[in-house]
């Protein structure tokens, strides 16, 4: 490796982290991250903890740990603050699926990872929690997109055929998992 090559990539993943590098457009693809470039970001807002997330997390084949914890911290179980480790799998499946749809939007987290206390509470609500959800394991998402509809997020997200998509059309929101692939919902 010459200086040259150590150099740019110190400072990339020093933008990275900060979030100040601009990254290419990354190429549409038909695949799972397929064409995706030497850069992976992730765009997300959380309307109910009030933040915005547009971070760099992967450049050249590496995940930088400083943006991955940020992640992590964003989709956190905004009812009592707890954090784990968000699923690299699903982060790559979310990324890939904003990347298919040509947006720069970002998108709307509706739900990451929920604790055990909160998905018992959303099950006593609703029918349609799971019991052993994969969103207790930080394994899940749950997303929306204001410019687009939820069959076409959900087409997106079902071509990078990397997990679990399913499409809540009645509340808006497609959910994204990295368990077996299927699909569900209408």
């Amino acid at each position: 490796m010459t200086d040259t090559t150590f150099s740019r990539r110190a400072l990339l993943r020093t933008f990275a982290a900060t979030t100040v590098a601009a990254a290419p457009v990354m190429a549409n693809a038909t695949g799972f991250l397929r064409g995706a470039g030497d850069i992976r970001r992730l765009n997300m807002y959380n309307g109910r903890a009030g933040e915005s997330l547009n971070m760099i997390y992967w450049i050249e084949g590496e995940y930088i740990a400083p943006a991955l914890d940020e992640v992590n911290y964003f989709m956190r179980d905004w009812r009592n603050d707890q954090v784990i480790d968000i699923n690299i799998r699903t982060i790559d499946i979310m990324a890939a699926a904003h990347n298919l749809m040509d947006t720069s939007e970002p998108y709307t987290l509706l739900s990451g990872y929920r604790s055990p206390e909160t998905n018992a509470m959303l099950r006593r609500r609703s029918s349609g929690v799971a019991r052993n959800s994969r969103h207790i394991r930080g394994e899940a998402a749950d997303l929306q997109l204001q410019s687009r509809s939820v069959t076409q997020i959900f087409n997106a997200a079902r071509a990078c055929n990397a997990g679990g998509v399913g499409r809540y059309s009645r509340s808006n929101f497609v959910h994204m998992d990295c368990g077996p692939v299927r699909t569900w919902g209408g």
